[in-house]
């Protein structure tokens, strides 16, 4: 036995149990997330040999320290992302309440008309899925579809296909969403350069994902099976430049001091670009703005303000738990010593970092369904197997290959797809036919994509 855990073999059957663990308690048990994960934290210290204690103190039992070490990385992941997942919230709330979210969907689609009315939605969850959850874009967007079908008579599933694809393609590659915002913690990569790297890989995809869409949509006849409930905004719509503002500007700032960065090398920005597009601050100057339009739009005073806001915060805590249970989840199967066993195993194959990430966030996801915990766990791992290795590419690339990857089975473990599903009437095996297998196809386009630019353009 001691030969066993003194194995690097060791490491590829604590991933695996506590893949088992989360996918039972999740799944068969109905654990919340949250419990879920860090019960699984705390499982896989218990079965990891040797873990890491701190400097100058004598080594504790190792069950304390199983116990303690999962805590201490779930505080780890929450101080790098909590602050910014809850203003995110605060502005996805803001945006649809002030009725921006609802100015911009109409705009589209009055310049796009009734004709590309699905490119309209497509876009339209493309760009608010930036600053709002997956969920929440998915409802603001599904009512739009459900009055356009029943007007057309036609193109339901076109709808609904093109608001799921650019919904689910920002949420997985572009931060501040969570998951692609810890990722590019956990692999120590610039957040500006991935909000712009995120963007412009994500096109293709979508484009695809449209054309899929009509396909499925001449292929399936799906009736609206759902009641259309009453979502008409009485009041005057904010202008649609201020209605983006809350969205781009954040974007805007980050960018401008990542691009400067680049240009002028670390520590070279001048201090007031550094310190406007410093994540926290950027994101910041967005939630004023959502929330002063917010304000204005609503007619509320301070007090009802700040008493609107709690429901968002409340989102957002749950939100942060889970996503840093995940934190610790992940850290905890890279202290397993996971990376050196996957180094290992294959040092005598010319293998792709961009196939590799890829490939694990695939396996994590189709196995526990959560798009944000294949992407944690699986950044922590190939952080850990490219750091310091010459990959002739930017590193970046590995990063959006894990988001993709994270994409590619949602099926009935996945909360996402009961969402589209539910809210959409679909069948389980129409949810299957359209939401599940666009997903594959985005994930598996964004791969190709990622191979063949890794190459063309490596910018290493």
């Amino acid at each position: 036995m001691d030969a066993l855990l003194a194995s690097p073999n060791w490491s590829f059957f604590v991933l695996l149990l506590g893949i088992i663990s989360v996918v039972v308690m999740i799944s068969v048990l109905r654990f919340n997330a949250f419990i879920a994960l860090i019960l699984t934290a705390i499982f896989v210290g218990l079965i990891t040999p040797d873990l890491p204690t701190g400097p100058g103190s004598p080594k504790p039992l190792h069950i304390i320290t199983a116990i303690e070490l999962p805590m201490q990385e779930f505080g780890t992941t929450a101080g790098k992302i909590a602050w910014v997942i809850a203003l995110a919230a605060i502005i996805g709330t803001a945006m649809m309440a002030s009725g921006a979210a609802e100015k911009i969907v109409n705009w589209l689609l009055q310049v796009l008309k009734e004709k590309r009315a699905a490119t309209a939605l497509l876009i339209s969850g493309f760009i608010l899925s930036i600053p709002v959850f997956f969920d929440t874009v998915f409802f603001l967007l599904i009512p739009l579809a459900i009055a356009l079908a029943l007007k057309t008579k036609r193109n339901y599933v076109l709808y609904v296909v093109a608001i799921g694809a650019g919904a689910a393609i920002t949420h997985s590659i572009v931060p501040p969403t969570p998951g692609p915002l810890i990722m590019a913690e956990n692999m120590h990569l610039d957040v500006g350069l991935t909000i712009l790297a995120g963007l412009g890989l994500g096109i293709l995809p979508t484009v695809i994902s449209l054309f899929w869409a009509k396909r499925l949509n001449r292929k399936m006849e799906i009736p609206v099976r759902v009641e259309l409930e009453n979502t008409e905004n009485n009041g005057q719509l904010p202008s649609l430049i201020l209605s983006l503002l809350p969205v781009i500007m954040p974007i805007i700032l980050i960018s401008i001091a990542s691009i400067a960065e680049v240009q002028l090398g670390k520590g070279n920005v001048p201090a007031l670009i550094a310190f406007m597009g410093n994540k926290n601050i950027a994101m910041a100057v967005g939630t004023v703005i959502a929330l002063w339009l917010w304000a204005k739009q609503r007619n509320l005073t301070n007090s009802q303000l700040w008493k609107a806001v709690g429901k968002p915060l409340e989102i957002a805590g749950m939100i942060i738990l889970i996503t840093s249970a995940g934190g610790a989840f992940g850290a905890m199967i890279k202290h397993s010593g996971i990376s050196e066993a996957i180094e290992l195993a294959t040092k005598d194959f010319a293998i792709s970092y961009i196939l590799l990430g890829w490939f694990i966030a695939a396996v994590m996801k189709t196995a526990q369904g959560s798009s944000t915990v294949a992407m944690i766990v699986s950044s922590e791992i190939l952080y850990e197997l490219i750091n310091g290795v010459e990959l002739g590419y930017h590193p970046m690339y590995v990063l959006m290959a894990i988001g993709f990857g994270s994409l590619f089975i949602s099926w009935m473990n996945d909360s996402g797809f009961w969402v589209v599903s539910k809210m959409s009437g679909f069948t389980e095996k129409e949810g299957i036919q359209t939401w599940t297998s666009t997903l594959a196809l985005i994930a598996v386009v964004g791969l190709v994509q990622i191979l063949i630019l890794s190459f063309v353009l490596p910018f290493n």
